[in-house]
């Protein structure tokens, strides 16, 4: 059963330049987007392909894998060669003026057509004043003004002609009109009796001019009354004078307008409605400083805003396009949404300060990117999304409603009174693409019912790829088109070399490549600096390799120290010698990028129980233990009942501790240590500390693949290292791990100098044997382990264990029979 230390020639998988046919990487050609993804492309060809509503996608994938920049570009080059969608600009509706009308033109039209109501009102605000101070204007209206004025006239003299015939006269007070008996001869001819003088004519004199007064006072009673009628008359041919000459001008100016702009229904209803209001309120580009209205004078610039158009989408051309956020090139738009709240998804209506008030209008409404991105797609990051607040129900609503209804969180959530508006909502047809985690896909999955009926194409990436010469060729192109759109310095084939060797080793795996982009750009971009600087004109893999060491020095802060701590005694690692019940387990500490590996000291402890095979997890007693590593825990448990006294009950109890450890510790790679020092307690058998353990193990006793595996050896080898390699070093890994192996330059010549060996393990039993250096044992015909091995003696103790606790439990009934 023993087990050969594995070569150097299997801890690390060199990738074979020989199979490139390049100088550099300039020579190659770009990478496709979804090379190796032929899962995601087949996803993304449907999602995008089937126009159905609910068939919206979600793109899956590990942080840092580039799955935003490679669905880009898949959708930059499907975008062009769909319909543009249209333009979208509210305006306003002059019956109701909270509730602006949304109107959809074709592509192009809504800044041009913005521009033409801005320049139609330019024009009248010339035109409109030049008119009423022409000639012919003042004319008309000058003819009407004198012909009711005469016969205003004309009613006064003959009622003043018939009052002098009776000695009156018709005085005009400030009061109004009155009669009044005057003088009929002498130097007083014509003035207005006085009181006393009136009082002084004969009675009949004065019933006579008091009748005459009477008659007369009807009589322009009469007068009075037809004055408002001739004044409405006057007003009335002067309001046709004015409608007359607005609608020409009207009609003139907006001619070329509603020719070119009669592109859809909708549009030419509300053209026809404007031209109306324009003649209607024509007054306002008379010139004039101020205009009453009901909320006080304005200047007539705010009443003028009614005719602008607010564009919420415009398709511009390229140029324009990308200062606007879009991918246009005469297709569909392509639009990443940064900051998901919920206006920035369905816009908002703005309001401004005037007079201590908020108000607002239809030129404030904002389009959200819900609106831009109509037509076409809109990319979104999941997890910024689901933080906002309103901001993922508001998604779910849009999508199900088919359309977009601008809303603000106060009035969603009844907090706001101010009046605002109510624009149409727009019709939407969209795709969104969400990007996410596989874990907050499945969640999603599992408490949003809705979330299956939105998004019903998942766009699953591989993490990693096959390491075969043929990915490797493509994994070279991937370095030529980030090279190449990055401005950096071209890799020669050690270069490239080197790079997918750390793709591997990031992949953890030496049969795979990761398809993470970030760190392996960040790389690319580390060496290019280091290549830079050293004045070459090429990366090799001198470069790769400084930037990895670079790297690694940035963030070693905290292993230096852990190796401190273990080196100095602090923490207490045996790395010689042998020791019953005691062996070296080895864990990863992960913190942001960063992750080492770093042993730790594992006891058991062992002595006769109560009738039952109890090991005691002191991480879970205190809980800083996980339930994965609980789980192992009991798993070893199973273990041991099955491998020893089959038929005797067991009567055992033990305790397990991590020492030293003051943290949380979870999953289940020192289940197979754990192990190992248990049966080293009961055996009495000495471990030794030269070597270190990583593995978990099921009932059965086989020894399982764990995580982290690099790290690991690399983690117990820099502390044999730090205290000097003796030949008998190494580090216990299960056999399923070999081909996980990326480990370090100085670890794989240790162990090609024999100093340093790395031990492929199957079962319990050949690390047991390692571990204590005799044999684990195996049962013979008659169901006894062989005599003197490990395993033997460990059953021998257990049956000492049962026979004591049968004697003890006699001993309590005799006593208690007594």
């Amino acid at each position: 059963m023993a087990v050969d230390p594995l070569s150097a020639e299997l801890l690390y998988r060199s990738c074979d330049t020989s199979s490139f046919d390049f100088k550099t990487t300039a020579e190659l050609e770009d990478l496709p987007g979804l090379a190796g993804q032929d899962r995601v492309l087949e996803a993304l060809k449907f999602g995008t392909g089937i126009r159905r509503h609910g068939y919206n996608l979600f793109v899956l994938g590990r942080d840092g894998a580039g799955q935003q920049e490679t669905v880009t570009r898949f959708l930059a080059d499907i975008a062009p060669r769909e319909r543009a969608p249209s333009d979208w600009v509210y305006v306003m509706r002059f019956s109701a003026p909270n509730k602006p009308i949304s109107l959809e033109l074709p592509k192009g039209i809504g800044t041009a057509l913005k521009d033409g109501m801005a320049n139609l009102v330019a024009e009248l605000r010339v035109t409109v004043p030049a008119v009423l101070e022409s000639e012919d204007y003042q004319n008309r209206t000058q003819v009407i003004a004198e012909e009711f004025r005469e016969r205003q006239e004309k009613s006064f003299e003959e009622l003043r002609a018939r009052a002098e015939a009776e000695g009156l006269a018709l005085l005009r007070t400030p009061s109004g009109f009155a009669l009044a008996p005057v003088h009929a001869e002498g130097p007083h001819q014509g003035e207005v009796l006085k009181p006393d003088e009136f009082n002084a004519l004969p009675e009949a004199e004065r019933k006579r001019i008091e009748t005459s007064i009477q008659t007369l006072q009807k009589e322009l009673a009469e007068v009075l009354e037809h004055i408002p009628g001739w004044e409405k008359e006057h007003r009335l041919r002067l309001q046709e004078v004015n409608d007359e000459i607005a609608k020409r001008l009207v009609e003139t100016a907006m001619a070329d307008l509603r020719k070119r702009f009669d592109v859809t229904p909708a549009l030419r209803d509300w053209l026809g409605v404007v031209a109306a209001d324009l003649v209607e309120n024509i007054a306002l580009f008379a010139g004039t400083e101020q205009v009453q209205t009901p909320n006080g004078m304005v200047p007539p610039a705010d009443l003028l805003r009614r005719y602008e158009v607010n564009v919420i989408v415009s398709n511009l051309p390229d140029e324009a396009a990308s200062e606007n956020g879009s991918h246009i090139g005469g297709g569909a738009p392509i639009i990443y949404e940064d900051h998901p709240t919920m206006q920035n998804l369905v816009g908002r209506v703005e309001h401004v300060p005037q007079m201590g008030a908020l108000i607002t209008d239809f030129t404030l409404i904002k389009g959200g990117s819900l609106h831009r991105a109509n037509g076409g797609y809109l990319l979104v990051d999941a997890m910024k999304l689901l933080r906002e607040p309103f901001a993922w129900e508001t998604l779910k609503r849009a999508l199900r409603r088919h359309k977009v209804i601008i809303e603000s969180p106060g009035e969603f959530m009844s907090l706001v009174s101010t009046v605002t508006l109510e624009p149409d909502p727009v019709p939407l047809e969209v795709k969104v693409v969400l990007f996410g985690d596989r874990y907050l896909y499945y969640m999603l999955s599992n408490l949003d019912p809705e979330f299956a009926e939105l998004f019903k194409v998942a766009a699953d990436f591989d993490d990693v790829l096959d390491r075969e010469p043929d990915n490797d060729l493509l994994y070279a192109r991937f370095l030529a088109g980030l090279c190449r759109s990055e401005d950096l310095l071209p890799l020669d084939p050690s270069g490239v070399a080197r790079v997918t060797e750390r793709a591997s080793r990031l992949a953890e795996d030496a049969e795979k490549i990761t398809t993470a982009v970030r760190p392996i750009a960040d790389l690319v971009r580390e060496a290019d600096y280091i290549a830079r600087e050293r004045h070459a004109g090429i990366i090799t893999a001198e470069h790769v390799d400084a930037a990895i060491d670079a790297q690694v020095a940035r963030a070693d802060r905290m292993r230096e120290s852990s190796l401190e701590l273990i080196t100095r005694d602090i923490i207490m690692i045996d790395t010689e010698g042998e020791v019953v019940g005691q062996v070296n387990g080895l864990s990863v500490l992960s913190m942001g990028e960063v992750s080492f590996g770093r042993p730790s000291r594992i006891t058991a402890r062992v002595r006769m129980g109560l009738g039952t095979a109890r090991v005691l997890d002191i991480e879970r007693e205190v809980d800083l233990g996980g339930p994965i590593h609980s789980k192992g825990v009991l798993i070893l448990s199973g273990y041991l009942s099955a491998t020893f006294l089959p038929e005797i009950p067991f009567s055992m109890s033990a305790s397990l501790v991590f020492e030293q450890s003051y943290g949380g510790i979870d999953g289940d790679s020192a289940s197979s240590a754990e192990l190992y020092a248990l049966i080293s307690a009961l055996a009495e058998v000495p471990i030794a500390q030269g070597l270190a353990v990583t593995g978990s193990v099921n009932q059965l006793g086989q020894v399982q693949a764990i995580g982290g595996v690099n790290d690991k050896i690399e983690g117990f080898f820099d502390i044999c290292m730090r205290r000097g390699l003796t030949g008998d070093q190494g580090v216990l890994i299960p056999a399923a791990n070999v081909k996980h192996l990326m480990l370090r330059q100085d670890v794989v010549d240790a162990v090609e100098r024999g100093v340093f060996a790395i031990y492929p393990v199957e079962t319990i039993e050949e690390g047991v044997e390692l571990l204590m250096d005799q044999p684990a044992g195996a049962r013979n015909a008659e169901g006894h382990f062989t005599d003197g091995s490990v395993y033997a003696r460990a059953e021998a103790r257990l049956a000492a264990f049962a026979d004591n606790q049968r004697r003890f439990a006699q001993r309590v009934d005799d006593n208690g029979r007594k």
